[in-house]
């Protein structure tokens, strides 16, 4: 009765192990976000990631940057292919267009560099070259805040208000932009916590 008893209760107790660390692992993403500017989407982004990050704050980070590198690499195109696509933009309205596009691929080295310095972190984790390493990564990210900040600037001219294309852009910009806000949160966080 005792080996009966002890069958039926292995197999629940460990269906109930990984659960408990995907659980425990999206917590620790959604606590995290909680620390950004727009934790909802902070959230919805890197929730996917939860097995992949577990606790790391690093690996958080690192993930955030990718995902905003691949958002602002699409919509550079979309943007790119705006400027290509449409007969209709005004003068002013494809010049904003093409000082966006240039804004993103800025916005898309400085993201790219962030992440490649994120990862040459495991070589040396102490001191000053962590220090000097977290400066260049957040002076970048804010770089591409700015850049896409620059971008929504361009569609500022009155003459652009109610505008198609201002609104098309704004919409995708925005969304890039809090993204970016966010990853600049997480590696912020990173940072003062100085761990693995």
């Amino acid at each position: 009765m005792m080996i009966m008893i002890m069958i039926m209760i292995t197999p629940i107790s460990t269906t109930r192990s990984p659960s408990h660390t995907v659980d425990t692992n999206t917590q620790f993403i959604k606590t995290s976000c909680g620390i950004t500017s727009y934790p909802d989407l902070c959230f919805t982004t890197l929730s996917s990631y939860a097995s992949e990050v577990q606790n790391s704050p690093k690996l958080l980070a690192t993930v955030a940057l990718s995902e905003t590198l691949k958002t602002v690499r699409f919509t550079s195109t979309a943007m790119s292919n705006m400027s290509k696509n449409r007969q209709d933009l005004t003068a002013r309205e494809a010049e904003a267009l093409s000082d966006c596009v240039e804004e993103l691929g800025d916005s898309v080295e400085e993201l790219h560099r962030s992440i490649e310095e994120m990862g040459t972190d495991k070589k040396k984790n102490d001191g000053s070259d962590f220090e000097l390493r977290m400066s260049d990564i957040k002076t970048w990210v804010s770089a591409a805040l700015t850049d896409e900040d620059t971008c929504v600037d361009g569609f500022s001219d009155k003459s652009m208000d109610g505008s198609e294309i201002k609104s098309a852009v704004r919409e995708h910009i925005v969304n890039v932009a809090h993204m970016t806000s966010n990853a600049l949160a997480l590696v912020n966080h990173y940072a003062l916590l100085h761990s693995d």
